[in-house]
């Protein structure tokens, strides 16, 4: 692995059928980082993170995590040694609180059966780190809400807080401010740099203006290859990026 590298991921191969989703894709996140992937519709942004995360498994390649080879590790596995991922779809439960969703997560993390919470709920400190987390994610206000009663941007902030109950390591975060306005993207964003330092984070967005703001480093997927790794800057410079997907316009890389 890299030097200070938490997760490297070295020769990444998924096809379906003759489309090469990942081609033989490489990446390397730093420990404590805040990580962006970013590239053009169908690059294979996603099928990425769902191979990293367990929920795909490569046809070729190698994925290492915190010193540990996870390439075949389940995805189950994978979230106990300390990764974490959010969907672009939000995933919770929608007739439960926001307590009692992230009292859920809190309560596997611990080894304990799903009751729904009710014993859970006689544990005073699961009770109070439910509640913390639900505060952590700005939603301190909205505890006993019923999950589906939430905003998107509320929903997609429980989800959050619904993966940092599982203390990751590395969280994994799949288009966090798809279907966002203004103010709830700007929450998130918020949120999201409130953890820098706490946990690692690799994020594939679409916000560019987000990504260059929040992220340590970026890296760009054309065709399943990262094309080009590094800072903020050196991405919105680079010429194959702003060629295949920043465009070349002054707008695009001020």
């Amino acid at each position: 692995m890299s030097p200070g590298a938490l997760l490297q991921v070295d020769g990444l191969v998924k096809s379906y059928g003759g489309l090469r989703a990942a081609d033989h894709t490489s990446l390397s996140v730093q420990a404590g980082e805040i990580h962006a992937l970013i590239g053009p519709n169908g690059a294979g942004k996603t099928t990425l993170i769902q191979l990293i995360s367990g929920a795909l498994k490569p046809d070729a390649g190698r994925i290492h995590f915190d010193g540990t080879d996870i390439t075949r590790m389940p995805m189950h596995k994978r979230v106990a040694h300390g990764l974490a991922r959010s969907f672009q779809i939000t995933c919770i439960f929608q007739r439960l609180s926001v307590l009692d969703n992230i009292g859920l997560a809190v309560q596997a993390h611990a080894g304990h059966s799903l009751n729904f919470w009710r014993a859970a709920r006689r544990d005073a400190g699961r009770y109070a780190q439910a509640f913390e987390i639900a505060e952590r994610v700005g939603l301190g206000l909205q505890v006993h809400r019923l999950g589906g009663a939430l905003s998107h941007g509320e929903q997609r902030q429980l989800e959050v807080g619904l993966a940092l109950a599982t203390r990751p390591k590395l969280l994994l975060l799949d288009e966090p401010m798809a279907g966002m306005g203004p103010d709830e993207s700007e929450r998130m964003l918020s949120l999201l740099q409130s953890l820098r330092g706490e946990t690692t984070l690799l994020l594939v967005e679409h916000d560019m203006n987000a990504v260059f703001r929040l992220a340590d480093r970026i890296s760009t997927l054309v065709s399943g290859r990262v094309i080009a790794c590094g800072t903020p800057d050196e991405i919105r410079q680079h010429p194959e990026v702003r060629l295949a997907y920043l465009g070349d316009d002054e707008e695009a890389t001020a």
